[in-house]
């Protein structure tokens, strides 16, 4: 009976033997093709440069917008600035708390801070204060068209569509679908065809409904593939240009196009030493130029493409 075991014994440990040097064999080819594909990653170039480093002298620097005119819009701890298209300042307003998220639709500029909204004029004139809305309401993200404006508010993971009167007309995500938002990262955008544009961090993806709130589509996953999006909660920041969307990353802190299918492009910033933890909020009027406001040293950059 014991030689019986022993034999038992014996052939369990040959196998689990076998299976270990299976599993060792097939182990460094995994690695290997993870190592080649970060190698690919690695070796694809940045098609655009930065043209312009400006530091920002009124306070901590958060949020970016621009106008089709060229006018760039600051804003951060406590404060709103205009600037022309060389980085001369026009105008600039103290506010009574920082500001997270800026947006403008012609002469109309709408800067929030976590719990209002505050519409200024051409001149940085505040003309009104929507808000306080919603219990443990935390804005990060704004954004106007003619018609409409729309912010999120990670503390209650909603998305509020309002009128140009301030007045609260739908919000998204108390139903059928919910947005998942791990940190204070919630970004929204509004097309002209009022089509809504929502980061849904948590789930890795971009997702698009109409102005009643209904869900039309969506695309994006987790990883590190030049189209994926990594971090556990991304992508943090977004803009619209005609060909699609400009996305921020943190984790590997990276700048890339995507085009109107949500399908990678070309990389804009990927090789740099921003702090991976601290994304950069981002603008762009035309495609053109792509402005990147980056709290880690409150400096606005300014990328152009690259000349062959």
């Amino acid at each position: 009976m014991n030689k019986k075991i022993v034999t038992i014994l014996s052939v369990l440990i040959v196998l689990v033997f076998i299976g270990y040097i299976i599993f060792d064999s097939t182990r460094p080819a995994g690695l290997a093709k993870n190592e080649d594909q970060n190698s690919q990653i690695q070796q694809i170039p940045d098609a655009w440069k930065i043209s312009n480093e400006f530091k920002v002298t009124e306070g901590f620097l958060k949020a970016v917008t621009v106008s089709p005119t060229g006018k760039i819009y600051l804003g951060g701890d406590s404060f709103v600035s205009c600037y022309d298209k060389d980085l001369k300042q026009i105008w600039s307003t103290k506010t009574s708390s920082p500001v997270t998220a800026l947006s403008n639709f012609g002469d109309t500029v709408f800067a929030s801070t976590a719990e209002q909204i505050f519409v200024m004029n051409a001149t940085g004139k505040v003309l009104n204060e929507w808000g306080p809305f919603e219990d443990s309401c935390m804005i990060t993200s704004v954004s106007s068209n003619r018609n409409f404006v729309a912010f999120a508010d990670a503390g209650n993971k909603m998305i509020f569509i309002l009128d140009k009167g301030g007045e609260v007309k739908k919000m998204i995500g108390q139903n059928n679908r919910h947005f998942v938002i791990p940190s204070p990262f919630f970004d929204v955008a509004l097309d002209n065809d009022n089509n809504i544009y929502v980061a849904n961090t948590g789930e890795h993806r971009i997702e698009t409904y109409s102005i009643d709130g209904v869900f039309k589509s969506q695309f994006g996953e987790a990883g590190t593939a030049p189209g994926a999006f990594c971090g556990c909660c991304a992508p943090p920041h977004f803009a619209l240009i005609p060909e699609g969307f400009v996305t921020a990353e943190k984790g590997i802190n990276r700048i890339k196009i995507l085009n109107k299918q949500g399908e990678f492009v070309e990389f804009v910033n990927s090789k740099n030493n921003f702090i991976k933890s601290v994304p950069l909020d981002l603008a762009s009027a035309d495609g053109v130029t792509i402005y990147a406001a980056y709290p880690g040293d409150s400096k606005l950059y300014v990328f152009n493409r690259k000349t062959p």
